[in-house]
């Protein structure tokens, strides 16, 4: 276990950012929300989850809904530990760490947030490896964990717990509901569980893994080298293994809705170098991406939009008319691939016509 420094906020939102494929939250509003904190005196630490005895209870902090909603809906700060207080209450039992649910530039941050405020530390692990948009779409459920109960807490002091079983798609309902109802955007704790079920489930290192791209991007720019060519020499010492820029352009259409608490719709990305055009469609976080009608990229493969120059992370609320852009492709750990997963968050989950291939092969 050790004290994550202050410094190393910045390098861990982007990260996560970058991770997180367009959704996941603003990463600029997470560590904001971490550095009051610490200038309150206050720190965390992240321990690997091997640190833990297998009966400890680790609970997942989260942000939940619509990341267009939660950049002008700000938080008071509170929420997320209100419902992890709220959770326990509930257990009957004090956790003995938080953990992220999914990596992203603001969820990645609500557990160190929970953890600074509470006196907890993080486990480094989550339990998607990236972000998706539904509370079903995690290792967690895949392999065998309820996501009930669910406690959630609004801004303005509503608060609850749900509790639909082992039914996780009903409880992704029903929060969903909740979540549109109270505005757009909650805070939630979830898929408590305990260290030997996240030794089993979860995936490994991503929080530190984030630390490590962060500050590959930041170095990478200090030292005037390209940092595309350093990410993907980065990922080929990962779980991730492969990968690879896929398209650079500039974006020459958005079409974005926030309905049902999500924000769903498609970017258009016309090529620096000639007539081709990729089409990204996302749902909260990017789902596909086709050049000139066809698939290059497909979840749960990573799709990450990063600027065509610092290789910074767009995510999918920021992207806009005339941003020149560098679509990144990144595989998926071998935990998110297996049937059993995709079955659950693989592109037909998302109702998308397609079966999936790796990122590896369609490049």
């Amino acid at each position: 276990m050790r004290e994550i420094q202050a410094a190393e906020l910045p390098d861990i939102a982007t990260g996560a950012a970058l991770l997180g494929t367009g959704g996941g939250g603003d990463p600029y509003l997470g560590r904001l929300l971490v550095r009051r904190e610490y200038l309150r005196g206050r720190t965390v630490s992240l321990l690997d989850v091997g640190e833990l005895p297998d009966d400890a209870l680790v609970i997942p902090a989260a942000g939940m809904g619509a990341p267009t909603v939660r950049v002008e809906k700000l938080p008071n700060g509170d929420e997320a530990s209100t419902a992890f207080r709220m959770l326990e209450r509930h257990l009957g039992r004090r956790a003995d760490a938080t953990m992220p649910v999914e990596c992203g530039g603001s969820n990645s941050m609500v557990p160190l947030l929970v953890g600074a405020q509470l006196g907890l530390p993080v486990v480094d692990a989550d339990g998607m490896g990236r972000a998706f948009p539904e509370l079903q779409m995690q290792t967690f459920g895949v392999y065998g964990i309820s996501g009930s109960p669910l406690a959630f807490s609004g801004s303005h002091g509503e608060r609850g717990v749900l509790d639909t079983g082992t039914d996780n798609v009903r409880l992704e309902r029903l929060a969903r509901g909740v979540t549109v109802r109270l505005g757009g955007t909650v805070s939630i704790a979830q898929f408590a569980m305990s260290a030997a079920d996240v030794r089993r489930t979860a995936i490994p290192g991503t929080l530190s893994l984030a630390l490590r791209i962060g500050r590959c991007l930041r170095e990478s720019r200090e030292r005037y080298r390209d940092p595309f060519a350093a990410l993907t020499e980065l990922f080929k010492e990962t779980a991730y293994a492969y990968a690879t820029p896929v398209f650079s352009g500039r974006i020459v259409d958005v079409e974005r809705r926030t309905t049902g608490g999500f924000a769903r719709g498609t970017a258009t990305i016309e090529s620096f170098v000639d007539n081709s055009v990729l089409e990204l469609a996302f749902q909260n976080e990017h789902l596909v991406a086709r050049v000139d009608g066809r698939i290059r990229v497909i979840v749960p493969d990573l799709i990450t939009v990063l600027n065509a120059e610092t290789a910074e992370p767009i995510t999918t609320e920021a992207l806009r008319y005339g941003l020149r852009v560098t679509v990144f492709a990144i595989a998926a750990p071998p935990i998110m691939r297996t049937p059993e997963a995709l079955a659950v968050f693989g592109p037909r989950a998302f109702g998308i016509d397609a079966d999936f291939t790796g990122v590896e092969e369609l490049a």
